[in-house]
C-alpha cells in the first residue's frame, strides 16, 4: 500500500468538508471505506472528485445496468479489484445476474447490446476514443445526453482505477 487510508486521528474539517455530500453515517474512518479513507489524503483534491463521481454514479442519464457493466469492464481490463468488488456489488444491486458480471470477464458469453457497451469500454481504456461503428452501434440505443455520460463514466472510472491500483487501495475484507 503506497498511500494508506488517512488515521482516525488526522480527519479533520477539511476532511469531513470534502465529504460533505456523503450521508452522514458515512463520513468516518470506519465506513467511508478504503478508497475514500485514502483519497481523503488530499481533502481539496477529494471534494471536486466526488462531486463528479457522485453525478456518474447517481445522477447520470445512464440506465444502471448500462453503467455498471460499463464500470465493471474498465474494472476488469485495469485489473482494479477494489473497483471490481465494489461494482459487483451495486451492479447486482442494479439487477446484474451472475451470468451478466461473468460476460464482462467473457466478452464471448455477452450477448446484444451488451457487447456494444463492451467494445466501447474497451476502445476508450486502449484508444482514448470510440470508434465511428461503435459509436454508431450505441446511437441506436443512447440518447446524446447518455453517450456523453457514457464516454465520462468510463473514462471516470478508468480514472480511479488508475488511483485505486496506483495508491495500492485494497478491497474490503471479509469477515
Amino acid at each position: 500500500m503506497r498511500i494508506p487510508p488517512l488515521p482516525a486521528a488526522e480527519w479533520d474539517d477539511a476532511v469531513l468538508g470534502a465529504l460533505r455530500m456523503m450521508p452522514e453515517e458515512r463520513r468516518n474512518p470506519t465506513a467511508a471505506g478504503n478508497a475514500i479513507g485514502t483519497l481523503v489524503n488530499h481533502p481539496d483534491l477529494t471534494r471536486p472528485f466526488l462531486n463528479f463521481s457522485f453525478y456518474l454514479l447517481m445522477r447520470s442519464s445512464l440506465d444502471a445496468r448500462i453503467r455498471e457493466m460499463a464500470i465493471l469492464r474498465v474494472a476488469h481490463r485495469t485489473s482494479c479489484a477494489y473497483e471490481w468488488d465494489e461494482h459487483v456489488e451495486i451492479g447486482t444491486d442494479a439487477g446484474l445476474t451472475a451470468d451478466d458480471i461473468a460476460a464482462v470477464q467473457q466478452v464471448d458469453a455477452a450477448h446484444g447490446f451488451d457487447r456494444t457497451v463492451f467494445a466501447a469500454a474497451d476502445e476508450l481504456v486502449d484508444d482514448a476514443r470510440i470508434s465511428d461503428g461503435t459509436w454508431a452501434a450505441l446511437s441506436e440505443r443512447l440518447d446524446k445526453h447518455q453517450l456523453m455520460d457514457f464516454v465520462f463514466t468510463v473514462g471516470g472510472y478508468h480514472m480511479l482505477a488508475m488511483a485505486l491500483n496506483t495508491f495500492g487501495v485494497e478491497p474490503k475484507k471479509e469477515n
